[in-house]
């Protein structure tokens, strides 16, 4: 497993405050192939809270992808629904985690705000 995993995996409840500001609850197990390898990563989100397990567990949603995939999400190099939709990875159980979870995720390199980029262009300071 990479080492961007790795450190999303433990930076999650630092940033879980500023968030999950929604009242999402519940427990998201993501499953990370590689070859005939599968790594189990549970994680417990609540409002403000997250909790991350290395472990397989009973969830209320099971999202599966590859080692690969999973990591240009991490980086910001790939998005996760867009993932989704193409069948390169797999989402089951409700829905809302997956949503909630997927705002951890950077932006891809380069993205800058659309605010901003208007006030630049207005002449108006940040």
């Amino acid at each position: 497993m990479g080492e961007a995993i790795e450190q999303f995996f433990a930076s999650l409840p630092a940033r879980a405050p500023a968030v999950l500001r929604s009242p999402i609850a519940g427990t998201l197990q993501i499953d990370l192939t590689t070859g005939n390898r599968t790594d189990h990563w549970l994680i417990e989100l609540a409002p403000g809270s997250v909790r991350v397990r290395h472990e397989h567990g009973p969830a209320d949603a099971v999202w599966t992808s590859s080692a690969g995939l999973f990591e240009r999400l991490v980086t910001g190099r790939a998005q996760g629904i867009a993932s989704v939709l193409r069948n390169e990875c797999t989402f089951s159980g409700q829905v809302l985690l997956f949503l909630a979870f997927r705002r951890f995720f950077p932006d891809p390199p380069g993205t800058r705000d659309p605010r901003q980029t208007a006030r630049e262009q207005a002449g108006r300071p940040a």
